[in-house]
């Protein structure tokens, strides 16, 4: 067990640091509260939970291989990061309770497989686990990360709602949630680096 304090780690700040999910967690969490965004919390956990077993089960190998690939999933995710930005630059404060709303569930699994951030991750964090049979890589990295991202989620959704009561003034929400936005189109540009 103690071998794997390192992997641990590199999990644990990988996931921790600013992409995609910190970024649309904490803004949830400013917009909508923590109790709404609790089902996007559980569908990011699941979601990279599934995605990095997968990658232990070969489908990061194939990434690896295919540029092809690498690039479809890049451009898929940029152009959904984009579209998340360019909602998040046009929220209005006075329609966050009635007409928008946060992920759902499915949608916070899904935009998993998808997200370049979940991917890299999982498929570097592979070489702390490459001694381990294909099926014990699947499920230690799906339980690692699914299990620390919670943690994760928790921390960036609350945070998010902790800084909602400083975003009373109209101004300051729109400031904010335009920089979570311009924040998300430069992770978009950052992929295909």
């Amino acid at each position: 067990m103690t071998e794997l304090w390192p992997f641990f780690g590199f999990v644990f700040f990988g996931l921790f640091s600013p992409g995609p999910n910190v970024i649309l967690l904490t803004a949830s969490g400013a917009r909508f509260g923590f109790r709404r965004t609790v089902p996007h919390i559980l569908g990011v956990a699941l979601g990279v939970g599934i995605t990095s077993g997968v990658t232990g089960l070969g489908v990061g190998a194939l990434l690896l291989a295919q540029p092809v690939l690498t690039s479809v999933l890049k451009t898929g995710a940029s152009i959904w990061i984009l579209w998340m930005a360019y909602r998040l630059w046009h929220a209005d404060p006075a329609r966050a309770d009635r007409r928008e709303r946060p992920f759902t569930f499915v949608e916070a699994v899904l935009f998993q497989w998808i997200n370049p951030k979940v991917w890299a991750v999982a498929i570097s964090a592979m070489a702390y686990i490459a001694a381990l049979a294909p099926a014990d890589q699947a499920m230690t990295l799906a339980a690692t990360f699914s299990g620390l991202n919670l943690s994760v989620c928790l921390f960036w959704t609350t945070a998010g709602a902790l800084l909602s009561f400083l975003l009373a003034n109209p101004l300051a929400w729109r400031v904010f949630m335009r920089i979570m936005a311009l924040a998300l189109a430069g992770f978009s540009a950052l992929i295909f680096l």
